[in-house]
């Protein structure tokens, strides 16, 4: 593992602030560790026919990646969940009963959706697999429409599962499903969910997810902040966060080749400032923790730049989100503004040119904002849920090389 520290220093006088980012990394060469994963695959009846053949290629892919020490699981679910392959090892016997069982998905009616995330996670804590962390991945299309289906009521699961030890993964497929909800099983254990348009975009999304799962190193690292001299500290990312006496803790989750977790932190200062960083995290069963060296660079240095950048790329997703919502809403004059103060930041962006930025699909996706508040029209509920996704995955950092990582073992 490797950790890093910045500090940059930006503003004058009365206006001085400091962006601290710190960093988690594994090295490429370090060897992954085994995964325990249960598949939820939702089956109801919008499911039926591409999105049901597309998704269960997808999970087919993961179970033939799969070595003899993993452990996997598939819980299918329409108006019912029902564990159709207990979580088992996937030596010959249990990737043929996971190929089986794959080859004989039918949909159904209903989403029991909450009950799927319950069993799941109740069926992954029936086994013990020594040094390994349970997770759901979970594939979905639509809204929970059996059982509990209010934001209270999947913003509890998603905090409880987490508390558990479960972490939770998923996937939403098309227009319809509820990016709120996959965002509150998410978010808890330091996870983004993945927004795929149509069928034909499942390979690429599961390739993603893939490469995370199957790339993990190292498990629920954290990272301690002890400021000194600042007015107040914030964290700019969306990671988990607890505030104690002197410090702020926050929860990155697990860490995989290829995939950098990083925390922006943000705060005033009017004097000198220092900061002391711990990150800890848990390595082939080992728990470990490390002092991480502070490194202040100027506002001009490339990472200076970095730093500053990543600022105002989380306000200009945020701003970009809330005008598809009020686009969505027929509220034009304010998706124009929200729109408005997009652009200024990738503007800002721009002007910094920070290398590791995806500046490109940034001035693509308001390339899209802005023609369709424009013209007043497009898919808007399939490009709000694009938006969000964004969102979710720009705030908690996670960058996957795919083409790097796609089909490791």
């Amino acid at each position: 593992m490797n950790w890093s520290a910045w500090g940059v220093e930006v503003g004058e006088a009365e206006s001085r602030e400091v962006f601290l980012l710190v960093s988690a990394e594994a090295a490429g060469e370090e060897v992954r560790a085994p995964v325990m994963v249960n598949l939820l695959l939702d089956r109801s009846g919008s499911m039926k026919g591409a999105p049901l053949s597309a998704a269960i290629e997808a999970a087919q892919q993961f179970v033939e990646l799969a070595r003899p020490d993993d452990f996997l699981g598939l819980l299918l679910f329409d108006g019912v969940a029902e564990q159709r392959v207990g979580v088992m090892a996937m030596d010959a016997k249990g990737k043929r009963a996971m190929t089986d069982a794959l080859a004989d998905v039918r949909t159904g009616r209903g989403t029991a959706l909450h009950h799927a995330v319950e069993l799941g996670a109740r069926s992954l804590q029936r086994v013990l697999v020594p040094g390994r962390r349970p997770k759901l991945l979970l594939l979905t299309d639509g809204e929970p429409s059996v059982g509990p289906d209010t934001q209270d009521a999947f913003d509890s699961l998603g905090l409880r599962v987490s508390q558990e030890g479960v972490s939770v993964h998923a996937l939403g497929l098309a227009r319809h499903y509820v990016a709120e909800v996959l965002q509150a099983l998410t978010l808890p254990s330091g996870n983004a969910y993945e927004h795929v348009d149509g069928p034909d975009g499942l390979g690429e999304a599961m390739g993603a997810v893939i490469a995370h799962l199957f790339g993990e190193v190292a498990q629920g690292s954290t990272v301690r902040v002890q400021p000194m001299g600042f007015s107040a500290l914030t964290t700019r990312h969306a990671y988990p966060t607890r505030a104690e006496p002197d410090a702020l803790v926050v929860t990155l989750g697990d860490v995989s080749r290829g995939l950098a977790r990083r925390v922006l932190l943000s705060g005033g200062v009017t004097g000198e400032w220092n900061a002391v960083v711990h990150g800890t995290y848990t390595e082939r069963g080992d728990h470990r923790q490390q002092k991480i060296a502070l490194e202040r660079v100027t506002a001009d240095s490339a990472r200076g730049r970095l730093i500053i950048s990543l600022s105002y790329e989380l306000q200009l997703v945020a701003e970009e989100t809330a005008a598809w919502l009020s686009l969505a809403r027929r509220d034009l004059d304010r998706a124009e503004q929200q729109l408005e103060l997009a652009e200024s930041h990738l503007r800002n962006i721009v002007s910094l040119s920070p290398e590791g930025l995806p500046v490109r699909r940034h001035l693509e996706r308001l390339g899209d904002l802005r023609l369709a508040v424009e013209r007043g029209e497009g898919d808007i509920p399939l490009l709000i849920r694009r938006a969000q996704s964004a969102h979710a995955g720009t705030h908690v950092s996670q960058v996957i090389p795919l083409a790097a990582y796609r089909g490791r073992k």
